[in-house]
């Protein structure tokens, strides 16, 4: 990284992370190495990459850490990274959801930006304390809610935000997956595992892993926020100890309505993100499993189909993406951009310089807090028998 700061002051040198698990047999561990090496902001020097020393040891073996820069524990890393010269400047943290928030004290105590996997935590009173840390520590904290960083996301914000629908009415926003349609959490799957038990996944299931991205999405694409919601949670897999089934009505503050559908036993559907917005003038529908096309249908005219780095784009979207129009992008340059972000937000804070506004698109601690309520009122909404709670 070569960047020239307002003020003739340049950091000639790769970002340094450090990582929190995401070891041997980890998915979302691999997903973060390699979306933060894209666009050669980071590279990574340190990790406390599993509970399990030994596991930790080899695994930081695997990815040709130094053996000194390889860790036990995050506490550990923490203390010995805040006093070394060559420090790490941001810390990724992506182990299951328990241990999120005690890791990210640790870092912020120790003065160390963090990138955060959502769920932010898994309650809502230990979200509000993380939060509050953060903003105290001055510090920069990003969560990780991957899919605002695809550039056509951005491009339906920025069409939101422009008007172009006119006031918001309707938004239909669904993440079905079929993966967890048996009882696969019996059968060795160690992401199956982690995300099925209420100890190390918080109080819920679907909702939590996948519901949280599309209650992001909805937010953030209108610039809205659901004030309050009516959820019905179910656990259609025998034994299954948290729900893999969600249906939601919600209600935004600006008086728009919604519906969510989260699923992990959808039959046929892998990864079906898919939302709808639905103004007085114009509709828009964006489907991450082809995240390269958004269409636009202004009310009784032809529908139109915008492509990614098209010519119909705007800067914000173009800004968020790295090869012309015509090739794909998707899920590796969604966690890439947040990296992108983040890292611009540093390098600003080292150069003595404002960082550039797309940066701040990245969502931050305080978005992480809204996911947490939001689950926090799914659970107790349908606990309730799908009573209407606030966000």
């Amino acid at each position: 990284m070569s960047i020239t700061g307002s003020q003739d002051q340049t950091i000639k040198r790769r970002l340094r992370l450090g990582m929190v698990g995401g070891g041997r047999g980890a998915f979302i561990g691999a997903v973060h190495r390699i979306a933060s090496r894209l666009d050669d902001h980071w590279e990574l020097v340190a990790g406390a990459l599993s509970s399990d020393p030994e596991r930790a040891l080899h695994s930081g073996q695997d990815l040709l850490l130094k053996a000194d820069r390889i860790y036990g524990d995050y506490n550990e890393m923490a203390r010995r990274e805040r006093r070394l010269k060559d420090g790490i400047d941001a810390v990724a943290i992506v182990t299951p959801n328990h241990a999120h928030a005690s890791a990210a004290r640790a870092f912020l105590k120790a003065g160390i930006h963090v990138i955060c996997d959502k769920p932010l935590t898994t309650t809502r009173r230990e979200a509000d304390q993380l939060a509050k840390l953060a903003r105290d520590s001055g510090l920069i904290f990003a969560v990780t809610h991957n899919y605002t960083g695809y550039p056509l996301v951005r491009q339906a914000r920025a069409m939101v935000q422009a008007g172009e629908l006119g006031a918001i009415r309707v938004v239909q926003v669904e993440y079905a997956q079929d993966w967890l349609a048996t009882r696969t959490e019996g059968t060795g799957n160690k992401q199956a595992e982690w995300r099925t038990d209420p100890a190390r996944s918080g109080p819920a299931g679907a909702v939590g892993d996948i519901g949280t991205h599309a209650f992001n999405l909805a937010e953030f694409i209108t610039n809205d926020e659901v004030l309050s919601l009516s959820a019905e949670l179910h656990t259609f897999v025998e034994g299954r100890r948290l729900d893999d089934n969600a249906h939601m009505l919600l209600r935004f503050n600006s008086g728009a309505k919604g519906m969510l559908w989260c699923s992990q036993v959808a039959a046929g559907l892998e990864n079906g993100l898919r939302i709808r917005v639905y103004g007085e003038k114009a509709g828009l529908e964006w489907h991450q499993e082809n995240p390269n096309v958004l269409i636009f249908s202004p009310l009784n005219e032809p529908q139109r189909l915008i492509r990614r780095n098209g010519a119909s784009t705007s800067e914000i979207s173009r800004a968020a993406c790295r090869i012309p129009a015509g090739h794909p992008e998707g899920y590796l340059e969604g966690f890439a951009q947040i990296y992108a972000d983040v890292a611009e937000q540093i390098v600003a804070r080292i150069e003595g310089r404002d960082p550039h506004p797309y940066s701040l698109q990245a969502p931050t601690v305080e978005h992480g807090v809204r996911g947490v309520r939001f689950i926090d009122a799914a659970v107790r909404s349908s606990q309730r028998k799908a009573a209407w709670v606030p966000v």
